[in-house]
């Protein structure tokens, strides 16, 4: 069942988890459904990042500083991994799906901390992460 994302990530992207609960220590899978148009500002994680491709074509760069025209596409299919702390940011031409898998608790650390969207939008603030079915 797909819910708001929560809101360190941007508005606009939607989240399932699949199973476990990212904001806790242990396995976690989740889905994210990002719309056209959608972008993540550079930023890292404190786990790895696990990411598979479901639909459309997620393209990242890797650095603080976002660059569109050298970020890499990852079409549908593909899988990334990260280790814990790597800049990268993110574009989104077309809806896409992608799933991450992963230990928890995950995070996002923006590199340039006016880009957390928790700064922008207060009513933002107290979402948390879909429950996993069954939970």
């Amino acid at each position: 069942k797909w819910g708001p994302a929560p809101a360190v990530r941007p508005a606009g992207g939607e989240a399932a988890v699949l199973f476990g609960d990212p904001s806790k220590e242990g396995l976690f899978a989740l889905r994210l459904k990002l719309p056209e148009g959608y972008s993540v500002p550079p930023h890292t994680h404190p786990v790895d990042e696990v990411l598979t491709v479901i639909s459309g074509i997620f393209s990242m760069g890797m650095g603080e500083n976002a660059d569109q025209s050298k970020a890499q596409p990852f079409p549908a299919g593909s899988f990334h991994a990260l280790p814990p702390g790597t800049a990268h940011y993110v574009f989104i031409k077309e809806e896409t799906i992608v799933q991450i898998s992963t230990n928890g608790p995950w995070g996002l650390t923006y590199i340039n901390p006016e880009d957390d969207p928790r700064q922008k939008s207060q009513s933002r603030q107290k979402s948390q992460w879909p429950s996993a079915p069954g939970r």
